[in-house]
């Protein structure tokens, strides 16, 4: 049974690894069934499971198959309604904002509806085009039979189950990245200039991505500022950080520092001082993501988001005190709670008196892309 100790893709690849006797179509129409489970999250708790799932299937499959007209043939020839009139018609049984009935805790901007009809819906891929390598991917894809959307000059939606390798050279002609993730430092592109005074004859930026992770935002860093960075990148895991030297050589990221530390401690020294620069991809609950693992709705509990916010407010304070004056501070979460969001950007005004120069909630639902919060920051001299 599932009990949430890790991820759900990992818990049924497990799992069928252990079960043989189930085929690829019972494995793919098993697994479907479990992620459609999960993406009602709290409605229906006091329906069995089964009346849960044929409802779950009928909202978030598309297509008709022998086995969505076996488990709910009075929908079947229903299945390729759009969502809106399913809903309409389920209204009796169903409805929408039970999915994630807690709407006070949202950031604002973001309405229970339109939180709980994007769990409904599965993300698509989406890819970001390297600046170099632009005409030639583009050629790519016009030659290619895939279905695929430009979303802007530089983002490419494509579904799900694409396989971008088949087609690209990962990293190096395009990089995997959430359409939201990949407008996060927008106003730094746009700004840029203003911001750090940056003409060609002076020296690269100096920055620092404190939560490095998958390194996305530090290879989009590289490309915004046209390799003209001199980078530095931290995290927790020292797991994260050897994958991260795999993926810089891919990207043609050559010249970078890193180091590995605990900064929710205060007990660290990163390579430098004062960094003009710095990104903060902080630690969070992930619920601005949760359409691609809806497991996690099912798993929330209001605890989870006072114990990310204790995390970032440390995290915050130990990092700004690297900040060099007249620095700018890049906070972001892939979360939809106020607690997470809102809240820590006043915390920094406020607190560690930094001047808001930039904030917002970038809204996936339109796009079928991850909801994200960034705030842009200015240390003032003394």
């Amino acid at each position: 049974m599932y009990k949430g100790d890790q991820p759900f893709a990992i818990f049924i690849k497990n799992f069928f690894s252990k079960e043989k006797k189930y085929g690829s179509k019972d494995r793919k129409q098993i697994t479907a069934l479990c992620y459609n489970y999960f993406r009602l999250g709290f409605a229906m708790g006091n329906c069995s499971p089964e009346q849960k799932i044929k409802l779950a299937t009928f909202l978030c499959e598309k297509e008709s198959s022998d086995f969505v007209e076996k488990i709910i043939p009075e929908w079947y020839e229903k299945i390729d309604w759009p969502l809106n009139k399913k809903l309409a018609l389920v209204k009796d049984q169903f409805l929408v904002n039970e999915i994630f009935p807690f709407s006070a805790i949202l950031s604002l901007g973001i309405t229970a509806e339109s939180y709980c009809m994007s769990m409904l819906v599965q993300p698509q891929l989406f890819l970001r085009i390297r600046p170099q390598c632009r005409i030639t991917t583009l050629k790519k894809l016009e030659k290619s039979k895939w279905a695929y959307q430009l979303i802007n000059q530089n983002c490419i939606r494509l579904p799900v189950a694409t396989n971008a390798e088949d087609l690209f050279i990962i990293d190096k002609e395009v990089v995997v990245q959430d359409y939201n993730s990949q407008q996060v430092l927008n106003y730094i592109s746009l700004n840029e200039t203003t911001l750090f005074s940056y003409t060609e004859d002076k020296k690269p930026i100096s920055s620092w991505d404190c939560c490095a992770g998958s390194g996305g935002k530090s290879i989009l860093l590289f490309d915004i500022l046209k390799h003209k960075t001199d980078l530095t990148i931290s995290d927790i895991r020292p797991g994260i950080i050897m994958n991260l030297h795999q993926r810089f050589k891919k990207a043609g990221v050559k010249q970078y520092n890193y180091f590995i530390a605990d900064i929710v401690n205060s007990a660290f020294s990163p390579p430098a001082s004062n960094y003009p620069l710095i990104i903060c991809d902080a630690p969070c609950t992930g619920s601005g993501t949760w359409s691609r693992t809806p497991e996690q709705v099912c798993l929330f509990s209001l605890e989870e988001i006072k114990k990310y916010s204790d995390i970032q407010k440390r995290i915050v304070t130990n990092v700004v005190s690297h900040l060099k004056e007249g620095g700018i501070f890049v906070y972001i979460t892939c979360s939809v709670f106020k607690e997470e969001n809102e809240t820590i950007a006043g915390f920094i005004k406020d607190t560690l008196h930094l001047n808001v120069l930039h904030q917002e909630i970038l809204k996936g639902f339109d796009n079928k892309a991850d909801t994200m919060f960034v705030a842009v920051f200015k240390k003032e001299a003394a």
